[in-house]
């Protein structure tokens, strides 16, 4: 069987491979290099794809997952923790973006429609690009990035009501008014659904989905559920990607979105390429060259004027000058979701493919250079708020902090638990009793609601997943602790672990010997192998019940620990170097005997009366009579049957004292 498309595909995907690797060479965001890959491949380059369709086809999937996992990133209720950044700062940025584009193109003959559309287009940035630059920098947690991440959020928020508001701002509607009471209803009926849903239906459902363990089922619920919602706002006249937005945030209420986000991740990964790839096909790249100078001026006013307004929206959140500057300089380009909005904007005509042209230019090259200026924006910053002397870098009601996005974002320095079976539980136990911070990973369900109930800070995942990883601040935690039986699905935790951070200290327990190489191997720091410490722990009590020094005992333990267990895996069982011990062991046994005989010589009389001693050559420590322990043993004490002694002597003494005490 031919797959018509499938030539295109493995073009596009092949080409794509070359551009990134070089520009993953030179530090340029893949994005960029999807678009490039575009260019190349569109009927504006080389014109080596002969259907564009089929390719949009593909884009328009990209679009609806991206969509989905935005709207499971976000939280009703977390949001709620940085409205104010989110809302004060968001909300100045584009809509000050928006009129000021719209008042300028007016000027020059758009309509206001077009205008302000847009004036939409410009005022969006690139989530993608600045949080995984500033992730990579280590710059997430300073003030600087978190209003970043504040404006951010509220512009992928925002592009929602953008798309619904687009088919009205074209004069598609004939009555104004009904259509805005429609668009109401509308959104009213899908809020009332969203509410629903995520409070009732969607959490119970993905409980019984993950109660039974199957990861394929979990996934195939998440994907039914995406497209579900959004064929159902296509429905009623809303958007596809308006209703994978809704279906992400309806799952983002239940405990299982972020193990759904991993799951889902590497499929948004694949079509979402396509989409850019996609846009960049319809990038001329004549045009671009035969305006350059134009692009170029617009492309320099885009930069400063979203600058200038991001930097006055952290400024109208009080925050220093230098903090408003190194934000302006982060949030300067146009985003991804701008892309989604052009479509959009070309459909319902309010951009012509002329102004698409010089948008798409634009577009491309502050993408361009926004690794570029996050890389350098502190040597700009400094100069640039050095000339505002009175400035002094601090304003006085400056906010101290800002809000994480939940709890989990608070943990430092803490144990992340994977697993939580018998080794899981202990290990909580004991970081609850030493009051150091924790939070558990775990695969099954039932465990994790009953946890959750019971208040323990646990959350429903696949450790494996790189966004679980971070949810749980892998990078700020002191020590992982593996504590699962699956040893391949060790094994790929590790390595995902070290994908993240080189000095998290990872302790992993296994059952077997043979599997501690190959997870030292992946960057285990510890490995703890169950057969090998129950044969310490049964030594231990052997060495004990031969009466050897508590601290010999100890220093042999660690040894064999310290030396990776190198005398219990020695087939000749030689001594390592740190593994020596006294085979000096004394001639001595402590032994507890109940006295069950009637003998008149011993029952009734005291130690001296009985003279145990010299019959039997032992000494009486001590007596457990009742419930009750006598530890002042003298000659005078009286031995009563019933009685548990404990006595001291050489093995073959003690032998012959029990076998006068047991006889009846």
């Amino acid at each position: 069987m031919e797959v018509p498309f499938l030539s295109d595909v493995v073009i596009i995907l092949g080409l794509a491979v070359v551009v990134i690797l070089l520009f993953q060479r030179f530090r340029l965001p893949t994005i960029l290099g999807f678009l490039i890959t575009g260019v190349i491949a569109g009927p504006y380059g080389m014109s080596l794809v002969k259907d564009v369709h089929d390719i949009e086809i593909l884009a328009e999937i990209g679009v609806i997952l991206l969509l989905f996992i935005i709207g499971m990133e976000f939280s009703l209720r977390n949001l709620a923790l940085i409205k104010r950044t989110v809302l004060l700062g968001g909300a100045t940025q584009v809509l000050v973006t928006i009129v000021l584009v719209g008042l300028v193109l007016m000027m020059f003959d758009f309509s206001a429609a077009e205008g302000f559309f847009v004036g939409f287009l410009i005022s969006l940035s690139s989530t993608a690009i600045v949080l995984k630059l500033l992730q990579d920098n280590g710059e997430i947690s300073t003030p600087h990035g978190k209003i970043a991440l504040g404006i951010l959020i509220f512009q992928d928020i925002v592009v929602v009501p953008m798309m619904l508001v687009v088919p009205l701002m074209a004069g598609g509607a004939e009555n104004i008014v009904v259509e805005l009471l429609l668009m109401v209803l509308k959104g009213a009926f899908v809020i009332v659904f969203v509410l629903i849903s995520a409070r009732y239906l969607v959490p119970k459902l993905l409980f019984v989905v993950a109660r039974t363990k199957s990861r394929e089922l979990f996934i195939l619920s998440i994907v039914v559920i995406c497209f579900a919602v959004a064929w159902l706002t296509q429905s009623i006249g809303l958007s596809l990607a308006l209703g994978a937005f809704l279906a992400g945030l309806i799952i983002s209420e239940s405990q299982y979105s972020y193990q759904a986000t991993s799951n889902v991740l590497p499929f948004r990964e694949i079509f979402t390429s396509f989409f850019f790839v996609s846009i960049g096909m319809l990038l001329d790249i004549g045009f671009m060259l035969q305006h350059l100078p134009l692009i170029l001026l617009l492309t320099a006013c885009t930069f400063l004027l979203k600058a200038v307004i991001a930097a006055l929206a952290a400024r109208i959140l009080q925050y220093p000058l230098r903090t408003s500057i190194l934000v302006g300089l982060s949030l300067f380009q146009v985003g991804e979701f701008a892309f989604i909005l052009s479509k959009t904007g070309i459909k319902s005509g309010l951009l012509s493919l002329e102004v698409y042209q010089y948008f798409l230019s634009v577009s491309l090259l502050t993408i361009s250079i926004t690794p570029f200026v996050i890389g350098s924006f502190h040597t700009i910053a400094n100069k640039l708020s050095a000339l505002w002397v009175s400035d002094n870098n601090h304003l006085p009601n400056a906010p101290a902090n800002f809000e994480p996005l939940d709890d989990m974002h608070r943990l430092e320095d803490h144990i992340v638990i994977v697993g939580y079976g018998i080794n899981g539980r202990n290990v909580a136990k004991a970081a609850r009793h030493a009051s150091i911070p924790y939070v558990i990973v775990e695969l099954n369900a039932v465990t994790v609601r009953e946890e959750q109930s019971r208040g323990e800070n646990i959350i429903f995942g696949d450790a494996v997943h790189g966004v679980i990883l971070s949810h749980v601040n892998i990078h700020k935690a002191r020590v992982v602790v593996i504590a699962i039986s699956d040893q391949e699905a060790t094994n790929r935790i590790i390595s995902s672990i070290r994908e993240v951070s080189d000095k998290v200290h990872i302790i992993v327990r296994t059952r077997f010997v043979k599997e501690m190489e190959e997870s030292y191997r992946l960057g285990a720091d510890e490995v703890i192998p169950e057969e090998f410490e129950t044969s310490i722990e049964i030594f231990t009590r052997v060495l004990s019940k031969y009466l050897m020094p508590r601290d010999e005992i100890d220093n042999f333990t660690f040894s064999i620990r310290a030396d990776n267990y190198e005398m219990l895996r020695s087939m000749t069982g030689s001594k390592t170097k740190g593994g020596n011990i006294s085979a000096d062991l004394p001639d001595i046994e402590v032994a507890a005997f109940r006295i069950f005989t009637k003998d008149d010589t011993l029952v009734g009389k005291s130690l001296v009366e009985a003279d145990v001693r010299n019959r039997f050559g032992i000494t009486v420590v001590a007596i457990k009579r009742e419930g009750a322990t006598l530890l002042e043993i003298n000659a005078q004490t009286r031995l009563k049957r019933g009685d548990v002694v404990y006595v001291v002597g050489k093995p073959s003494d003690v032998m012959r004292f029990n076998n006068l005490v047991r006889a009846d």
